[in-house]
């Protein structure tokens, strides 16, 4: 049997399994589409609220099983709640509002992809690309690891952290991409034989799912929290671009320190020096100073708005804008953007809106004594929850299937919740948890992109993931309870 075709084999393989995973998934919506309502426990469910619970099961399913892509999962999310439990959905399917109960509005559900937070999430996406192609990103990451010298143990530090504050501005994955590139001489010139090139292989997943993190535009679970938390329709709590980084970023910042110290001691150097020599070039021209400026008052406009008036989301125009008068990114640089990411937090919006929006979040409320729960006991296994789901599926997946859930536990526990700081240490503890996923190849993007270089096993992977994941996990949700309990959350 050819290579070739035995690839056709797997490939076959998969697309079956995957198949029966996806009717799975369509017969157990239905049946919960179709269950009587008194099954559910829950006293005054409505049709639609039902539907609602269905729509969330399928997205479960189809998230965990992968049965199709998780950015499509999010499409047909939006999808079925337009035809289906919209005011703009069959007619058939809409009944009266007494007999149904309240529809949610399909302006409301489309404007989701449009939702400011996605602006927020596009404008960085605009500022990485118009960095790469500038060479600006290639210039920065000269500037900063010259500062770290030639001893290895100090180069594997300023990858460490280099790699982090990219990724708090620039996609995990594309962050990952870049910084593998760097370091393809630095390989040539270690013993082939040392565990060094693992230690700087591993630098790079690290460093970037440690540093998104650092501000609510750094991964999409950042994002799910950062809305909930700011919604001026729900939560409200006013926390700004340049709050959640100074709370964030000392916490990405110690960690990083953290995975230096586990990364040299399981993987010591056994040459002493590195030469460094970063190839590539910034471009020097107008549009370059364009770039820079526009990059840094954007990042200081982020931090500071809160005190000029300008929220984060607006700010995310000012690259947008700029970038698009000035001809810095064209409409073929547009293709660049990673839309799927997009469409899955969208989706995830979709199903809050939905949660809410339907009365749902409001029933499972009342008809569940979240008031009776210990918030510790609820923090530490959803954390866990979200930790363990984040190594085997999208963590953003796992914080749009969780956040929905937990900021409804969360208002039902009211005031309880000050044991813990407040609903900003469980939402922001479930992005936390998110990022502290780390421990396989297929965890994310960052792990895959350092695992496709043959550089590292499974097992090394595991050890160095499991370790500073968990210590993530502690040292993150003690910071998160200190700072809500000291009210600056």
């Amino acid at each position: 049997m050819t290579k070739e075709t035995e690839q056709n084999v797997v490939t076959g393989h998969l697309d079956k399994k995957k198949l029966i995973w996806f009717l799975i998934t369509a017969l157990v919506t239905l049946i919960i589409w179709n269950l009587p309502s008194a099954c559910f426990g829950i006293a005054g469910l409505t049709v639609v609220q039902q539907r609602v619970i269905a729509i969330f099961v399928m997205a479960v399913m189809l998230w965990i099983t992968e049965a199709i892509p998780a950015w499509a999962t999010s499409i047909a999310i939006i999808f079925v709640l337009l035809f289906c439990v919209s005011d703009s959905s069959f007619n058939f399917l809409q009944g009266n509002e007494g007999q149904y109960g309240q529809l949610l509005d399909s302006v409301g559900i489309m404007a989701c992809f449009a939702d400011p937070t996605i602006i927020l999430f596009l404008g960085g996406f605009i500022l990485a690309i118009a960095a790469t192609k500038s060479g600006l990103d290639v210039w920065m990451a000269k500037t900063l690891i010259k500062p770290f010298g030639k001893k290895s143990e100090n180069v594997l530090l300023g990858f460490l952290l280099i790699t982090g504050t990219f990724s708090m501005f620039i996609s995990n994955t594309a962050t990952a991409a870049m910084m593998l590139t760097f370091l393809t001489p630095v390989f040539k010139a270690l013993p082939a034989n040392g565990k060094g090139r693992i230690a700087l292989t591993m630098s790079i997943p690290i460093g970037a799912n440690l540093g998104g993190m650092g501000t609510p535009i750094g991964t999409p679970p950042n994002a799910f929290a950062y809305k909930v938390l700011i919604d001026p329709a729900g939560l409200n709590m006013q926390i700004s671009f340049g709050q959640w980084m100074l709370i964030m970023v000392p916490l990405v910042i110690v960690l990083l320190f953290i995975a230096w110290v586990v990364l040299k001691k399981f993987f010591p150097f056994t040459q002493k020096t590195i030469e460094l020599n970063i190839q590539g070039d910034m471009s020097h021209n107008w549009r370059t100073a364009v770039v820079g400026i526009t990059f840094a008052l954007t990042i200081l406009l982020w931090i500071v708005g809160k005190y000029v008036g300008v929220n984060s989301n607006t700010v995310a125009m000012l690259p947008i804008a700029i970038f698009a008068i000035t001809g810095v990114i064209t409409a073929k640089d547009l293709q660049k953007i990673d839309w799927g990411v997009i469409w899955m937090v969208a989706g995830g919006f979709a199903l809050g809106l939905a949660l809410n929006g339907t009365g749902l979040a409001k029933v499972a409320i009342q008809a569940i004594p979240f008031g009776d729960w210990s918030p510790i006991v609820i923090l530490i296994i959803a954390g866990l929850v979200c930790y363990f789901l984040s190594n085997f599926i999208s963590n953003t997946a796992t914080a749009a299937l969780m956040i929905p859930i937990l900021t409804v536990v969360c208002e039902g526990m009211g005031d309880k919740l000050s044991v813990i700081g407040g609903t900003s240490t469980m939402l922001i503890g479930i992005a936390v948890a998110a990022s502290a996923a780390m421990t396989l190849p297929i965890s994310t993007p960052p792990n895959a992109i350092a695992y496709s270089t043959g550089l590292i096993d499974q097992k090394d992977m595991a050890k160095t993931g499991v370790i500073v994941g968990f210590l993530t996990l502690i040292i993150g949700f003690v910071l998160l309870i200190v700072v809500g309990k000291a009210g600056i959350f």
